[in-house]
């Protein structure tokens, strides 16, 4: 399975392992190169999952009365 294919919780999953790994400190220089290369491609994944989700994310917003469906954004918090 490509890292594009995961699920935001799978990716989420490796990448935790990963970070654990690489805190340990007990990899030598080339694998922790290779588990940073990883990491730097899950956290892109992880962030396009979550760009992904907030787009389709709508908002309740009251205007005169009345609720009406606005995008998400996070300018408006």
């Amino acid at each position: 399975m490509s890292e594009q294919e995961q699920s935001f919780e799978q990716a989420l999953a490796k990448l935790e392992t990963i970070v654990q790994q690489l805190e340990n400190g007990d990899v030598p220089l080339e694998k922790a190169i290779e588990l940073f290369q990883q990491g730097m491609e899950l956290a892109g994944v992880c962030g396009g999952k979550l760009e992904q989700i907030e787009r389709k994310i709508e908002m309740l917003v009251e205007e005169n009365g009345t609720l009406v469906k606005k995008p998400f954004n996070q300018e408006s918090f």
